[in-house]
């Protein structure tokens, strides 16, 4: 009787063995809130901001180079990687602040239906209203751990929420052999600032910037906000390495896979919303400790956040057709992590995009752009370019947030002392843009009208609309007003320009 007890006991413990070793892998998605990818210190391209975290993940993992959103503003780009479709694809929620669709399936909600636990922290999903589901709220990115507050930030400017011990009351919730995915999302870099807190805390100083955009104006008031800026972004990062260290802490390291990137550009003119490379360019980095082969790789390969819900799917071991997601554009990453195939997306491009974002048009009318990326060229088509991309000058061009950065190229602008920031920032900008950027890295040299670029013009041209007609995009079949006529969420923010003009609304009071 001994040894039959003593062979159950075997076969238990070989079956929990087996077990542990087929749980799928967790998934730690951490996110920053406006940060553009030069500023990650792994890229090797600025030294006034230090990112050690972000940098180790890289260092152990994989460092993506030419990683885009399709949209570079909060909410259509977190769409994007909910859902794994172009915003152009998503209806409302290709807009900023909308209603998010309910025929759109996120790959959180997926997999909590498929045994995962899920929750996040800080920012999910956003702004927008999420709907509802047999009569509760949408849990886009799951459950929200947002209780714990009271952390010790540099500046009061900074969100209360403690994202690590958000996660750790996650973990500690989770049964022990659940596997997780868990959104962390930081509230850092986006404004407002408290202005010349960096200098005041720390040992930058405005001379440690070598360069300052020439669509800015150099002076000591937008290089004071460039390192308000960078206090921010040392902040997400020093978030990332508590929430790293409670991730070892519980155990749970050497099964998860960990990705860091933003959902889109710096908070600053031209460079958050619009089709550049401060704008859509991002961060990424992803680790799976054991799993990635030759880790420390740097990939060149051009993917976008549309592959990020298929890759942790594939991961889950969850195939989307068979679930209630629509039909997923992207393509997963999984491959190169292990180098299964030689050239794993077998994609040479990026495509961009936008539509309406923040207030400060007649008719809640957006800007809509659609852009390539493709070898050192980006070309883009700027559909009603009679309209102010940054938002009409009656308003205040509130499709740019308020800094000192924009109040210094308004000033200039004004007093006539330097207009070419303004011409960049907020000006219009014509029908097409064409940058080479490896020549131009901040894209200031508009080469459409130039004949000896034609030829690529219209090849980039022809590809861009090519794609966007195989997707389904309204604006290749004549339908683009759609995306005007889907209303904010939020309604404080409606009709703002027709109401600022009829004395109702005070210039920029609902634009965020």
């Amino acid at each position: 009787m001994f040894r039959t007890f003593s062979m159950m006991l075997l076969v238990l413990s070989t079956i929990s063995s087996q077990s542990q070793t087929a749980r799928k892998p967790n998934i730690l998605f951490c996110i920053a809130d406006d940060a553009s990818y030069q500023h990650m210190s792994a890229y090797g391209m600025i030294d006034w901001v230090k990112t050690p975290n972000f940098d180790r993940i890289a260092r152990e993992g994989l460092l993506f180079t030419k990683a885009y959103t399709p949209n570079a503003k909060c909410s259509p780009s977190r769409a994007a990687i909910l859902t794994g479709r172009n915003p152009w694809q998503l209806e409302a929620a290709g807009n900023h602040n909308p209603y998010f669709p309910a025929k759109f399936t996120t790959f959180i909600e997926v997999l909590g239906q498929s045994g995962y636990m899920t929750g996040y922290t800080g920012k999910g999903w956003g702004p927008g209203e999420a709907g509802m589901i047999n009569g509760k709220k949408r849990e886009l990115t799951g459950k929200a751990y947002n209780a714990v507050k009271g952390k010790n930030t540099p500046t009061s400017a900074m969100s209360p929420i403690d994202y690590a011990a958000n996660f750790a009351q996650f973990l500690k919730e989770k049964p022990a052999k659940q596997s997780f995915v868990f959104w962390m999302g930081s509230h850092e870099p986006h404004r407002p600032y408290r202005f010349q807190s960096s200098e005041k805390q720390t040992n930058k100083r405005k001379a440690d910037i070598k360069e300052v955009p020439p669509f800015w104006v150099d002076n000591d008031s937008t290089r004071s906000d460039m390192l308000d800026y960078a206090l921010e972004v040392e902040y997400f990062d020093q978030t990332l390495g508590e929430v790293l260290e409670v991730l070892k802490n519980s155990g749970e390291l050497d099964n998860t896979i960990i990705v860091l990137t933003s959902d889109n550009g710096m908070p600053f003119p031209r460079t958050k919303g619009h089709i550049y490379e401060h704008d859509n360019h991002l961060p990424l980095a992803i680790s799976w400790k054991g799993k990635i082969v030759n880790p420390g790789r740097q990939v060149t390969d051009f993917v976008s956040f549309i592959d990020l819900a298929p890759t942790f799917l594939e991961l889950a071991g969850v195939d989307p057709a068979k679930t209630s997601m629509q039909k997923i554009e992207g393509r997963s990453l999984l491959p190169f992590m292990t180098l299964v195939k030689p050239n794993p997306l077998k994609r040479d491009f990026v495509i961009l995009g936008r539509e309406r974002q923040d207030v400060g048009r007649p008719d809640d009318q957006g800007y809509p752009v659609r852009a390539i990326v493709k070898g050192d060229f980006v070309y883009a088509i700027n559909y009603e370019p009679s309209r102010w991309p940054a938002g009409d000058p009656e308003t205040g061009y509130m499709d740019t947030d308020n800094s000192p950065t924009k109040s210094s190229i308004l000033a200039a602008y004004n007093n006539k002392s330097n207009p070419m920031p303004w011409n960049f920032s907020f000006g219009k900008k014509g029908g097409e843009e064409l940058y080479q950027i490896n020549k131009d890295p901040y894209s200031v040299n508009n080469l459409a009208t130039k004949p000896e670029f034609a030829i690529i013009k219209k090849q980039l041209k022809d590809q861009l609309e090519s794609e966007l007609k195989l997707q389904g995009d309204p604006r290749m079949f004549g339908k683009g007003s759609l995306f005007d006529q889907y209303p904010y969420s939020k309604e404080a923010a409606r009709n703002h320009y027709n109401r600022v003009m009829k004395g109702e609304e005070i210039k920029g009071k609902n634009a965020h």
